[in-house]
């Protein structure tokens, strides 16, 4: 805990906004839209990056962006945190910076976020985290969880055109973040983590041992749970050739495509426990005959039919 208390706006907007729009039919109508908004960091008055957001939790995704970058350091280093939607722009001061700050921000990334994510000095090949120590998860544990998250993509059931992100402890969802581009969902999950002991409310991200995308698995995705000390990541898309990678260095378990009672795990170290296997259904057998053994089509399918069924 900081010895002096930083300065902390609170500046969150709506997510959302209503506009006229005209259907098929030439009828006109209210409809609501997610908002969409630019935030240009400033770190110690030097512009870092501009975000594109909805503006629900400003601070948490500076926050929470700088820190995945490496940017911003301990808790007790942050002096101010300042979001001003008049100017459109977060001003944070900080009482350290990187010694190699300047290399740092001379190389970008552009990854494959939405709304083009970047990752600054070359994040990738220079993280050093240890692969983590995780236990089993579990089938049953999993259809639980997607359950309880149903009910938490609020926004995107108004407006469409988001996506979103949850921390959870087991099948218990701590927070649920929907914004324009899913690194920015992960980004405000991680600074409201970071931030949670400055905070007034009760807010406990304690224990979080899964994390939720809307999003694709994919390197930058993995990294930044990696980060977080999360060994679960959990999607409704599907997974990057980096994103394995990735997942295999640091010991992620992957379920990608998580829908229902279906998903498809990139699971090497064999910690998903299958003690909720459901029924077959009319038409499953059928599918899976055309696999051999190796997860191949067969050659009555071919390859063709193999594209089609993984899409």
């Amino acid at each position: 805990m900081p010895s002096a208390r930083p300065a902390i706006s609170r500046a969150t907007l709506p997510t959302t906004l209503d506009i006229e729009v005209m259907d098929e039919r030439g009828e006109r109508h209210q409809q609501s839209i997610a908002a969409e908004r630019s935030l240009t960091i400033y770190l110690n008055r030097r512009e870092i990056v501009t975000l594109m957001t909805l503006g629900a939790e400003p601070e948490a995704l500076v926050a929470g962006y700088l820190r995945n970058q490496g940017l911003l350091g301990e808790l007790e280093d942050l002096e101010a945190l300042q979001v001003d939607w008049e100017v459109e722009s977060a001003s944070v001061v900080t009482r350290h910076l990187p010694e190699d700050i300047e290399q740092r921000l001379g190389k970008r990334t552009v990854t494959t976020g939405c709304g083009q994510g970047t990752v600054f000095g070359n994040l990738l090949e220079r993280q050093s985290l240890a692969a983590l120590d995780a236990g089993p998860f579990s089938q049953a544990l999993l259809y639980r969880l997607l359950e309880a998250l149903a009910a938490h993509n609020a926004t995107y059931r108004k407006a469409g055109a988001v996506h979103g992100c949850a921390l959870c402890r087991d099948d218990e969802v701590l927070a649920f973040i929907e914004d324009v581009g899913r690194h920015n969902a992960v980004d405000t999950l991680a600074g409201l983590s970071w931030l949670a002991p400055l905070s007034d409310d009760d807010s406990d991200y304690q224990g979080a041992n899964i994390f939720y995308t809307t999003g694709r698995l994919t390197s930058e995705m993995v990294l930044k749970v990696a980060q977080a000390g999360i060994s679960v990541l959990v999607s409704r898309s599907g997974v990057t050739q980096k994103g394995v990678e990735l997942a295999e260095r640091f010991g992620v378990l992957l379920i990608a495509r998580a829908k229902g009672r279906h998903f498809q795990a990139v699971d090497p170290a064999g910690r998903l426990a299958l003690d909720a296997i459901p029924p077959l259904r009319a038409g499953d057998a059928l599918k899976s005959s055309r696999h051999d053994a190796s997860g191949k089509p067969s050659s009555a399918d071919g390859a063709a039919g193999h594209d089609k069924g993984a899409q």
